[in-house]
């Protein structure tokens, strides 16, 4: 019975399209909620309550670093389920190649992929910039 309630906790997860979605997106390895939010077309809101599901059922996993939720799936075997299951949800890097795409998703996004040579210092204001010789500069 163990293993069948563990199943079914995996279907009621992956019963969702943008949980799939999210899923798809981070089969190419780590990405912060920003990058998520600008390849899926979702709001972050939204898109943390779907991440929220994933990790209660132990599919995905998160790590913050400074400002920034990264997320990562921990049961890469999920995708062999879902490639089992068809259609077009089981058709890999959708998601992916539109992360790649992706340069900048948001103008103020302080994660280290958007803005590799600065960091936003949320403690003064999103328009102040410092770089990381640690000298202030306005962007």
């Amino acid at each position: 019975m163990n293993e069948l309630s563990s199943l079914a906790r995996d279907f009621k997860a992956l019963g969702h399209p943008a949980r799939l979605a999210i899923l798809d997106a981070l089969r190419g390895g780590e990405q912060c909620v920003c990058h998520l939010e600008s390849a899926l077309g979702m709001r972050q809101a939204y898109i943390s309550q779907q991440l929220a599901v994933l990790k209660e059922a132990g599919l995905v996993q998160d790590r913050r670093d400074g400002w920034n939720m990264y997320y990562r799936v921990i049961r890469p075997d999920i995708f062999t389920l879902i490639e089992s299951a068809g259609g077009p949800a089981s058709r890999p890097g959708k998601a992916f190649d539109r992360l790649r795409q992706v340069r900048v998703p948001k103008a103020d996004c302080p994660c280290p992929k958007c803005s590799p040579e600065e960091t936003v210092d949320r403690r003064t204001s999103p328009a102040t910039a410092v770089p990381k010789t640690g000298a202030k500069a306005t962007v």
